[in-house]
């Protein structure tokens, strides 16, 4: 049965004095069975206790002493003066301690935690109750009231409070040795409890250390693939550019052989014989732009691309985008449209990287639009620090999912087109990487049946266009020194026989004799005995390559002089142009022409020499 209470008010448990140490033990031992008898939990029993010892300490140390009494804050019973909001159902355990001491001096410094010995306990305890109530004065002494909020399934009974104040008397009148043999056996279960956690948190760290060494040999095997990896790239890499001019001589040949056929140099073909030619010289040129862009990508995966940047104007390179792309544009109802703005200024970096990335936005442009227009537009950012080049078709687009995608090497995304145009789906990749070798990046943006703009960014500088050194002449087919001396021959190195052939039919109408050495040593042989006009040299030979022969030639005081056109299938880079450095001109196979090497013989001041 409920107790009734008429108004707020306590219900009185126990009390007690505090006038020695022995006294503290007692009272938290009865702070504990309180709350224990009121249903509070084991963490909420020691939280009331050691509150209760702490107040009851420093009231002893503090005050000389003075009492605590226990009771419970019951709610207020309804009644017609009392609103349903201003009624307080809430029960309280109440202790009460006060004392007859001098009272607390700084009392809100010191439940700041700042005085001393004294604000330790007040401190702890007004953490530990859910309401703290303090009063001090010289004249009244310290008086502390503290509440902890009764567990929601307690109920006030009369039956029950009188059994557990009962209870509570015949334990105070325990002897003190009775109230040691309780506290030891507290203090045994604690350690008990200690030991347990001790021994859980053994078993813990030894599962940690033992997790740990998985993961050290986890980030050991992982560094082991990692060393794999790099070693399979860089495997990868030579392996691509050693068979590269494996790949690029047979190829050259078939050009420059199919190239003589077509041009009819032997005689003229017929239509079908024609059509067949070209047949075989469009695979040899698509399977020559594959070898190009694997080997392209295999150098710049492994660093090995040197940038050679010079200024020059966006005119100057739409100029050249417009010529080599104009015969791309085989569509009439397609316009390939160069857009290159106003006031742009000159641009320094790497003009071939660049155009080779806007050439694989334009031809994969032209491929994949019907009608409509390809547009080329070149602009500076807002803040003049980067230029932006563009392109943008109204072809077929590409689907959100697959932008990240078309980045990937040798995949080609599905399209009504894709049948009608054959890739190698290496063009996109490799233009992102070069991107990031100028200092730039690459963005897309497109919808299906939309068309797609592909965005470039690089770094925007200015300049001036310097006059060409003589690195570039050398690139250009340009001769600093000429012979001075006239001859009678030219000498061809070259360890394939298919492009000693070749040189010959192209020179054939120059009325020169051509010599021919099919390694570097017969080549030096011939040299000293018939002292040719010219040497065109091959770079990749057996026993004695192309550098080893213009090393001697420089250290012959008698052949130094002799011009000497490298005619390779290889692609340079900076160290091997220093190499070169004695030879008077560089001719790729890829690009031998009559043409060509007419135009080479005329720069060379051979072209009626034989005549």
């Amino acid at each position: 049965m409920q107790q009734a209470v008429t108004s707020p008010g306590l219900i009185d448990l126990a009390g007690y004095p505090i006038r020695s140490e022995s006294d503290i033990v007692l009272i938290r031992q009865q702070a504990q069975r309180l709350a224990q008898g009121l249903g509070f939990d084991r963490q909420d029993q020691t939280r009331i206790a050691t509150a209760v010892s702490e107040i009851v300490r420093n009231a002893l140390q503090h005050g000389g002493g003075g009492t605590i009494k226990f009771a419970i804050e019951a709610p207020v019973e309804a009644s017609a003066e009392t609103s349903v909001a201003a009624r307080d159902e809430t029960q309280y355990l109440v202790a009460d301690i006060g004392d007859c001491g001098p009272g607390i001096e700084q009392l809100e410094d010191v439940l700041q935690g700042r005085g001393g010995n004294n604000a330790v306990g007040l401190v702890a305890a007004r953490r530990l109750m859910e309401r703290f109530e303090i009063d001090s004065s010289p004249a009244t002494g310290t008086h502390i009231r503290m509440k902890k909020r009764l567990p929601r399934s307690y109920a006030l009974d009369d039956g029950a409070l009188k059994t557990l104040t009962a209870g509570l008397s015949a334990r105070a009148a325990e002897e003190p040795v009775a109230l040691v043999q309780h506290l030891n056996h507290e203090l045994a279960l604690c350690l008990e409890e200690l030991n347990s956690r001790q021994e859980e948190l053994e078993r813990l760290s030894a599962e940690l250390e033992d997790t740990n060494r998985g993961v050290v040999a986890l980030y050991s095997e992982l560094d082991d693939k990692a060393e794999e990896l790099k070693q399979a790239s860089e495997l990868k890499s030579r392996f691509l550019s050693n068979m590269g001019h494996e790949f690029r001589t047979p190829l050259n040949s078939i050009l420059a052989l199919s190239g003589l056929l077509l041009d009819g140099l032997d005689g003229s073909l017929t239509s079908e014989q024609s059509r067949q030619v070209t047949y075989i010289r469009h695979a040899a040129e698509g399977l020559t732009e594959l070898v190009n862009d694997l080997l392209d990508l295999a150098k710049v995966e492994s660093g090995n691309v040197d940038l050679r940047p010079r200024d020059f104007t966006v005119h100057e390179l739409f100029g050249s985008l417009r010529g080599m792309l104009k015969p791309l544009s085989l569509n009439d109802q397609v316009a390939l449209i160069f857009d290159e703005g106003r006031d742009l200024p000159p641009l320094r970096t790497d003009m071939g990287k660049l155009s080779q990335i806007l050439r694989n936005f334009i031809s994969n442009a032209l491929k994949f639009t019907e009608e409509g227009e390809v547009r080329v537009t070149a602009r500076l950012t807002p803040d003049r620090r980067r230029m932006v080049f563009a392109v943008r078709d109204t072809g077929i687009g590409i689907a959100p999912e697959h932008h990240e995608a078309v980045f990937d090497e040798f995949l080609q995304i599905e399209n009504r087109l894709q049948a009608r145009y054959k890739g190698t789906g290496l063009g996109l990749p490799l233009s992102r990487k070069l991107a990031e070798l100028l200092g730039g990046e690459v963005t897309l943006e497109s919808q299906l049946g939309e068309g797609s703009t592909f965005t470039l960014y690089i770094p925007a500088s200015g300049g001036h266009a310097p006059a060409a050194d003589s690195e570039q002449a050398r690139e250009s087919g340009l001769a600093p020194q000429q012979s001075a001396f006239a001859a009678k021959s030219i000498l061809v190195i070259d360890d394939e026989e298919a492009f000693r052939y070749v040189l010959r039919q192209l020179m054939v109408d120059t009325g020169y004799r051509i010599l021919e050495a099919n390694d570097g040593a017969a080549g030096l042989d011939l040299m000293r005995a018939q002292h040719p006009d010219a040497v065109f040299l091959d770079l990749q030979m057996p026993a004695m390559n192309g550098y080893q022969v213009l090393d001697r030639l420089a250290a012959d005081p008698a052949l130094k002089d002799i011009p000497v056109v490298i005619c390779t299938s290889s692609v340079l880079d900076a160290a091997d142009r220093d190499r070169l450095a004695a030879a008077t001109a560089v001719l790729p196979k890829n690009e031998l022409t009559r043409d060509a090497v007419s135009a080479m013989l005329k720069q060379l001041h051979l072209a009626e020499g034989g005549k």
